[in-house]
């Protein structure tokens, strides 16, 4: 885990094969098993990666037009960013979106390793939690991408609390 001005960096390595980790990330109904719970993925450049962090929630905590921006089969995935409501002020302009880019690295048979990189955050001050708070985030994401494919145990990320 590494924090930079620019973006973030988690890696991850997955006791399962790089096919089903790279179809984990590329199918909508395999990314709400472990992401968020209503995913709407088109494999292929220029097609809609959008998470919706609660379902039937089109106004906030969504990606809602992010695109996928760079896919090579197996080896890597890219896609814009929209971060939660509360950075939304900084970091959800549709011209200066933030970039996910997400490695695949086939280690053995068995095991995959996964890399993601969050590119594009600004050096002000007041991007400095949203840095972290991605960077916290993007834990988790993989943690619930490792458990959901070791063990059918994937938690969705970023639900909001209940009161």
């Amino acid at each position: 885990m590494a924090v930079t001005s620019k973006g973030v960096i988690n890696e991850v390595a997955i006791k399962s094969p790089l096919e089903l980790v790279w179809l984990a990330w590329t199918i909508s109904d395999r990314v709400s098993q472990w992401f968020a719970p209503e995913a709407v993925v088109e494999v292929e450049v220029g097609g809609a990666y959008e998470l919706y962090f609660i379902p039937g929630n089109r106004e906030g905590m969504n990606t809602m037009g992010c695109k996928i921006v760079s896919l090579v089969p197996q080896k890597e995935l890219a896609f814009t960013w929209k971060g939660p409501d509360q950075f939304q002020a900084i970091m959800n302009k549709e011209d200066e979106l933030t970039t996910v880019f997400v490695r695949f690295e086939s280690m053995d048979e068995e095991t995959t390793k996964v890399t993601v990189e969050h590119i594009g955050f600004q050096d002000e001050s007041d991007w400095k939690e949203a840095t972290e708070w991605h960077q916290r985030a993007w834990s988790g994401v993989l943690s619930s991408l490792k458990a959901a494919l070791e063990k059918g145990e994937g938690n969705l990320c970023c639900q909001p609390a209940n009161d």
